[in-house]
């Protein structure tokens, strides 16, 4: 890495993992915060779900802190994740994340983009 080249990466930062009223917080936005990295907190409350999305050309980790859910990929059965587990759900892919327990279910989402040569 360059002199320029750190010049223009995105800064290092510390971010809170609170979640507003609606149970959920951007955590990292993208450019220009992050080189294109997307992220966030989110709290379901038990039998809600964040509702179907596709992150088109970007993968995701869900990586689970508490309670216990499911991450509904389409095309594969649910997979059961827990607190101290991580499920990916791959490029292009629709996908849901159901809280299946008695508690809330608590997450971190990180979504990057894929590198034009894997597309």
């Amino acid at each position: 890495m360059t002199d320029s080249d750190e010049a223009r990466a995105p800064d290092p930062c510390v971010i809170q993992l609170t979640v507003g009223t609606d149970g959920r917080r951007a955590v990292l936005g993208g450019p220009p915060q992050t080189a294109g990295m997307r992220s966030g907190v989110v709290v379901l409350q038990p039998g809600a779900s964040v509702g179907r999305h596709n992150t088109g050309a970007r993968e995701e980790i869900i990586v689970v802190l508490e309670g216990r859910g499911e991450v509904r990929v389409a095309g594969v059965p649910p997979l059961a994740v827990e607190a101290g587990t991580a499920a990916y759900v791959p490029p292009r892919r629709s996908h849901d994340v159901v809280n299946t327990g008695a508690r809330p279910l608590r997450y971190v989402y990180v979504v990057a983009p894929v590198p034009l040569e894997a597309r």
